[in-house]
């Protein structure tokens, strides 16, 4: 399975910079799935809607399905959060996984980066970090600095990083 992931602080341009990866990968023809993780409480149905009453009646797991699209929500109940490799099992086979977050894990990262967010560059202190989205000047990285506004020259990065087309394309 290949996975590469979108890091970086609050306000950095990750989320902006995944949905141009995956618009921009599969207009390729590549088959994209994502993993978000959040650092907080959410919810993806709404109070007094079926799926919801029965998961605060105490359901482990609620699928919901229609013709369209379905989708699974697991309860955690006090468990621990679940490991990213786990998750990724869980997903069907596609040619690339794009991940949003999970900065401390072990898979290849571009870190999405802005000197307006005060914070220094993760790339100095993570070396699964392969290359940095910027449009601010920031040196001594030791890895490629990428165009932030330019999802076609990152995604030609992280397509050659995963081996889904030779390291001499574009």
């Amino acid at each position: 399975m290949r996975v590469f992931g979108i890091v970086g602080w609050k306000n950095s341009g990750k989320t902006t910079l995944m949905e141009r990866l995956v618009t921009e990968i599969t207009a390729r023809g590549f088959t994209v799935s994502t993993v978000k993780h959040a650092h907080h409480e959410f919810d993806v149905d709404r109070p007094g809607k079926d799926s919801h009453r029965h998961r605060m009646a105490g359901a482990q797991e609620v699928l919901l399905s229609s013709a369209k699209r379905w989708a699974l929500m697991h309860e955690m109940r006090g468990a621990p959060e679940t490991a990213l490799p786990e998750l990724l099992a869980r997903l069907s086979p596609v040619d690339l996984i794009l991940v949003e977050g999970y900065k401390r894990d072990a898979h290849p990262k571009v870190e999405a980066w802005r000197a307006a967010t005060g914070q220094a560059a993760l790339v100095f202190e993570d070396p699964t970090v392969r290359a940095v989205a910027t449009n601010d000047p920031l040196d001594g990285t030791g890895v490629p600095l990428l165009p932030l506004d330019d999802a076609a020259r990152v995604a030609d990065f992280i397509l050659r990083e995963v081996g889904l087309v030779p390291a001499t394309a574009r």
